[in-house]
């Protein structure tokens, strides 16, 4: 009897643990939403395009696509406008993308030109008697010979010459002979042995050229014959040309540098020099001087450089390759050349706000360096640039349809502030003719994963291409936007045009079955 007694209580125990148990449960369900309840007490503003488009609207809506526009919340606003483009960390990193701040930099700018080689005018010398004569007798008789300074080039035989040494010797005798004559008759003498000798000196002639009645002409420099028209037994008259000579120790590049440019050379100024001939070479020289003139045909203005050849490697009519160094020494505000994204009209440079969030914005810029370019308006100091895979972003995320719409602005809530700009799209006027789209959206179903990184699609009709449903092959942006979807899903994606008849998937979600209500 009281192990039946002993049995009962221990049910009735267990039966008051199991109510207690189920009291404290459901109390604590009870007050577990609480959280929940205060995190829905937001005040939502707007909401959003999911796909970065300047569009928003007051109450849930989906987009073409059947995506809902994503709720902006009052503390969500303040901290980035509807005009930024939102993307994922995992995202991010799988597209690449790099930053590099705006700072203040010495632009490196070099202006590139082509010239030519040209022989130094001012090193260029002439060999032509001053008197009559023959050519007796050819030392260089051939054209391109190099020739040293004080070489001998010719020998020629002269009546006059000849005629002008006896009057000289004549006149330094008859001085000798009239030592003790009056005054007057030894002026005589000296005055006209003085006239022979200027006469002599005159021509050129001096002791150490004349070898009894012939006279030896030398190289005034050394160099290059560039000419040789006296021939052995040839007659010549005063001041006709027998050779011509020239200096090619220092040599002249001329260079056209465009109408646009010329104002930023200065005479004086660093210029390297290149040629085919020794690739890997720079010869450097200076801007020796600027032409005045303007040529009509090219719109191109001569710019001569200086250039020294002690070896003689640069030879005159070969093409060159000018880089004019334009530094000048002085800081600029300026961000990479790769983040700027031109698109004739205007420039654009993706600044990261924060992780996953960036905001186009358009700058308006300066002089160009190899790597760098000055900003002149839309980018602040320390701020972070988008430097690689910016282009992606811009597929990504309909970059140029943003653009749009940064013309002009409208805050949610009544009040228009600087943080919480957001785009509105004007009214475009229809047009029979298409007009072509950042990006294009379509549903169908994917049918196969190709083994070269392709997917096969049968989707329905596009009408922003006027295209009906068929089924195609698109190549991915990135081969991870296919993973974890199997063929045969359902699926939404946003494609571009990279190139002519390349058509590049930018997005790829599958379809969930779920319906959404309310909306």
């Amino acid at each position: 009897m009281k192990k039946i007694i002993g049995i009962v209580v221990a049910v009735f125990a267990l039966l008051g643990v199991a109510t207690g148990g189920y009291w404290l449960g459901t109390h604590a369900s009870v007050s577990s939403p609480a959280p929940q309840a205060a995190k829905a007490e937001r005040k939502v503003l707007y909401y959003r395009n999911p796909m970065g488009l300047p569009d928003t609207s007051p109450v849930p809506k989906r987009d073409a696509m059947g995506m809902d526009y994503v709720p902006v919340y009052e503390g969500e606003a303040e901290s980035g406008g509807a005009n930024q483009i939102v993307i994922g960390t995992d995202k991010v990193q799988k597209l690449g993308v790099k930053s590099e701040a705006a700072a203040m930099r010495v632009i490196d700018r070099t202006l590139r030109a082509v010239g030519r080689i040209e022989i130094d005018e001012r090193r260029t010398y002439a060999v032509a008697p001053k008197f009559e004569g023959w050519v007796e007798r050819l030392y260089v008789n051939t054209t391109g010979q190099p020739v040293a300074k004080g070489q001998p080039l010719f020998e020629v035989y002269s009546p006059e010459l000849v005629s002008a040494r006896r009057e000289r010797e004549i006149a330094a005798q008859g001085i000798a002979s009239l030592k003790d004559a009056d005054e007057d008759a030894r002026d005589s003498m000296r005055r006209l042995a003085e006239s022979s000798a200027a006469r002599l000196r005159n021509w050129d002639i001096v002791d150490g050229r004349v070898n009894g009645n012939r006279a030896t002409f030398h190289a005034p420099v050394s160099g290059v014959v560039l000419e040789k028209k006296a021939l052995q037994g040839m007659r010549f008259m005063p001041g006709e040309e027998l050779y011509r000579i020239a200096d090619l120790s220092s040599v002249w590049v001329m260079a056209d540098i465009t109408e646009q440019d010329i104002g930023r050379i200065r005479a004086g100024g660093h210029a390297q020099v290149s040629v085919d001939a020794y690739p890997g070479k720079r010869f450097d020289g200076r801007v020796d001087f600027i032409y005045p003139t303007l040529e009509s045909v090219t719109r191109a203005v001569r710019v001569r450089i200086e250039l020294p050849n002690p070896q003689g490697l640069l030879r005159p009519a070969m093409f060159a390759k000018v880089e004019l160094p334009l530094d000048e020494g002085k800081e600029v505000l300026s961000v990479p050349t790769s983040a700027v994204i031109d698109s004739g009209l205007r420039q654009v440079v993706l600044v990261q706000a924060a992780p996953g969030r960036f905001e186009p914005r358009a700058v308006r810029l300066g002089s160009r360096g190899e790597n760098y370019v000055e900003v002149l308006e839309g980018v602040a100091e320390d701020e972070q640039v988008v430097t690689a895979a910016n282009f992606l972003i811009d597929a990504e995320s309909n970059l140029r349809a943003a653009l749009g719409g940064m013309g002009g602005h409208a805050a949610h809530g009544g009040t228009s502030t600087a943080s919480t700009l957001v785009p509105v799209v004007e009214p475009r006027k229809e047009s029979t003719q298409p007009k072509p789209s950042t990006g294009h959206q379509a549903q169908g179903v994917l049918d196969a994963i190709n083994p070269d990184g392709t997917v096969s699609i049968t989707h329905g009709p596009i009408s922003s291409l006027g295209w009906p449903g068929m089924t195609m092959d698109f190549e991915l942006a990135n081969e991870s936007l296919a993973q974890g979807i199997a063929p045969g899903s359902e699926v939404m994606f946003e494609f571009v045009e990279r190139g002519k008849g390349e058509w590049v998937i930018t997005r790829l979600q599958a379809v969930k079955a779920a319906t959404h209500e309310g909306h």
